[in-house]
C-alpha cells in the first residue's frame, strides 16, 4: 500500500514537472515569436522611413489581451527604426538658457538651399512624470537673425515650464518667408517625429504658438496639424478663414490676440472673424470649440506676449474625440493624408478647385461620417491686394474617396457590433477584429505613441453610390 502511495505521489509529482516544462516553453516560445514579430517590423518601419510606401500586410488577427502588449512591441520597433535611420536628428536636450542650437538641411526639391537653424532647450528644474509639455514658437518677419535671437530671450521669460522649447529661424528670406510652406511642414513632422520617439515630450501637451508672420503660420499650422495640438495661440496675426479653417480646430484650444489697432493687412478685421467664427461654432457645439480670442484696446502691432503660454498650458489634448470635424484643405501643395483616427487613401476632390470635408460622430458604437465636397466664393476682397478676406461655402456629398476609420477600445466597445453609416447609408456592421498591420499602418501614418489602433474599417464611398 505504501509504495503504492510513494509511487501515485512520484507520478503526480512528474506530471507537473511536465506541464510546468512545457508552459515554460511556451512562454520561451512566445518571447521569440514577438522577437521575430518586432524585427520584421522594424524592418518595414525602416523602408517606411527611407521612402517605401507600401503598407504593412499581415492580416493575422490578435487576442483582445494582446492588444497592448503588441503596441509597446509596435512602438518599440518604430524607436528602434528611427534611432538607426540615417539624418540628422535632434540635439541633446539641455537647459534653453544655454541657449544651444543646431540645424537641419531641409530637402533641396521642398526649398533651395534651406537650412533651418534651431534653439532645443528645456525649462524647469526635472522633467515632470509624462514627459515635458512641448512648445514650438515661429518668429516674425523683421531680420531672421535678430528675430531669431529675440525669439530665444523671450521665451525664457514665459511662465509655462517644465516645458521644453523647438524655436526655429526661418531659412530663408524673401518669397520664403512662411512657416507654413511645404519644407517647413517637412520640420514640423520631423520635430513631432523625433520629440515622441526621445520619450521626454508628452505627446498630449504640444503647443504651437508664434508673433506676426509667425502668427500668421501658426494660425495655418493650429489647423493644418490640430490632431497633435492641446492648443495653439498665434499673436498679432489674422489669417482669412480659408487658410485656417475652424472646424479643424474642434477639440484643441485656441488663442488669438491682435492689438485692437493693429490694421496692417486687416490684422484686426481677420482676428475678430475669427473670433465671430469661433462663437458660432462652440455655441452650436458647448465645449468642442474652446477659445479666447480678444483685441487688446488701445494696442497695435505689438502686445503682451507673456499671456500666451500660461493660458495655453492649461490645456491637455484628446487623442481620441469622438466627434472630429476636418476639412483636409492643402498648405503650399500638400494635403494631409490623416487627421485623428481617420486616414485618406483617395481624396474625394479632383483639385484644388474643391476640398474635401469629413464630419464623424461617435455614439456608443455607432460611427456616423458625413463626407463633403467643399468650395469657396469670396466675398470680399481687399482692392489693393486681392486678398480674399471673406468667403461662403457650399457643400455636396461625395460620390468617390476612400478612408481608413481606425478605432480602438477609446473609441468604441470592439467586443460588440459597430455600425457605420456613411453619408445617410450603412457601410458596415458587425465586429471589428484586432489585427497588427492596423497597428503597424497607424503608427507608420502618424508617429504617435498615442494613436497605434488595433482596429479599422475600410470604406470606399463609390461602392456607396
Amino acid at each position: 500500500m505504501k509504495n503504492t502511495v510513494y509511487s501515485f505521489k512520484m507520478l503526480s509529482l512528474l506530471i507537473v514537472l511536465a506541464f510546468s516544462n512545457y508552459s515554460m516553453a511556451q512562454e520561451v516560445s512566445l518571447k521569440k515569436q514577438d522577437v521575430k514579430t518586432k524585427e520584421k517590423i522594424t524592418t518595414h518601419f525602416s523602408g517606411h522611413l527611407s521612402g517605401n510606401a507600401d503598407a504593412y500586410d499581415d492580416k493575422s488577427r490578435l487576442k483582445s489581451t494582446d492588444v497592448k502588449k503588441m503596441q509597446q512591441i509596435v512602438w518599440d520597433a518604430w524607436k528602434e527604426a528611427n534611432n538607426k535611420f540615417s539624418e540628422q536628428k535632434l540635439i541633446n536636450l539641455d537647459k534653453l538658457e544655454k541657449a544651444n542650437s543646431g540645424k537641419w538641411t531641409l530637402p533641396q526639391e521642398l526649398e533651395p538651399n534651406a537650412i533651418m537653424p534651431y534653439y532645443w532647450g528645456y525649462k524647469g528644474d526635472s522633467e515632470p512624470e509624462g514627459g515635458f509639455s512641448l512648445y514650438l514658437y515661429t518668429h516674425g518677419s523683421g531680420d531672421k537673425t535678430s528675430e531669431w535671437r529675440t525669439g530665444i530671450n523671450i521665451c525664457q521669460k514665459f511662465d509655462d515650464a517644465p516645458s521644453v522649447y523647438f524655436i526655429p529661424q526661418i531659412p530663408n528670406m524673401g518669397d520664403y518667408y512662411r512657416w507654413w510652406q511645404k519644407a517647413k511642414q517637412f520640420a514640423w513632422e520631423k520635430m513631432l517625429r523625433l520629440a515622441f520617439v526621445s520619450g521626454k515630450i508628452n505627446p498630449n501637451k504640444v503647443y504651437f504658438f508664434g508673433i506676426s508672420e509667425g502668427g500668421y503660420g501658426s494660425q495655418r499650422l493650429a489647423s493644418f496639424y490640430a490632431d497633435y495640438l492641446a492648443a495653439a495661440g498665434p499673436m498679432a496675426g489674422g489669417e482669412p478663414l480659408k487658410n485656417a479653417p475652424v472646424e479643424n480646430c474642434r477639440n484643441i484650444a485656441f488663442s488669438l490676440l491682435t492689438g485692437a489697432n493693429d490694421r496692417g493687412f486687416y490684422r484686426n478685421k481677420l482676428t475678430q472673424r475669427t473670433k465671430d467664427e469661433f462663437d458660432k461654432l462652440e455655441k452650436a457645439n458647448p465645449g468642442n470649440f474652446i477659445h479666447r480670442i480678444e483685441l487688446i484696446p488701445g494696442m497695435g502691432h505689438g502686445i503682451d506676449y507673456k499671456l500666451t503660454t500660461p493660458w495655453l498650458k492649461q490645456y491637455t489634448r484628446n487623442p481620441y474625440p469622438k466627434h472630429v470635424s476636418w476639412e483636409n484643405f492643402e498648405m503650399d501643395g500638400l494635403y494631409r493624408n490623416g487627421f485623428y483616427n481617420l486616414f485618406v487613401e483617395e481624396r474625394s476632390n479632383d483639385d484644388t478647385q474643391s476640398r474635401t470635408h469629413y464630419e464623424m460622430d461617435i455614439q456608443e458604437n455607432n460611427i456616423s461620417l458625413k463626407i463633403d465636397l467643399v468650395t469657396y466664393k469670396a466675398t470680399e476682397i481687399d482692392p489693393n491686394w486681392g486678398i480674399e478676406l471673406d468667403f461662403e461655402k457650399s457643400y455636396q456629398p461625395a460620390t468617390k474617396g476612400k478612408v481608413i476609420i481606425y478605432l480602438n477600445d477609446k473609441l468604441v466597445d470592439l467586443n460588440k457590433e459597430i455600425t457605420l453609416v456613411v453619408n445617410g447609408k450603412e457601410a458596415f456592421k458587425g465586429k471589428v477584429k484586432p489585427q497588427l498591420k492596423n497597428m503597424v499602418n497607424s503608427c507608420a501614418a502618424f508617429f504617435d505613441p498615442e494613436r497605434i489602433y488595433p482596429a479599422a474599417i475600410e470604406v470606399n464611398i463609390a461602392d456607396l453610390q
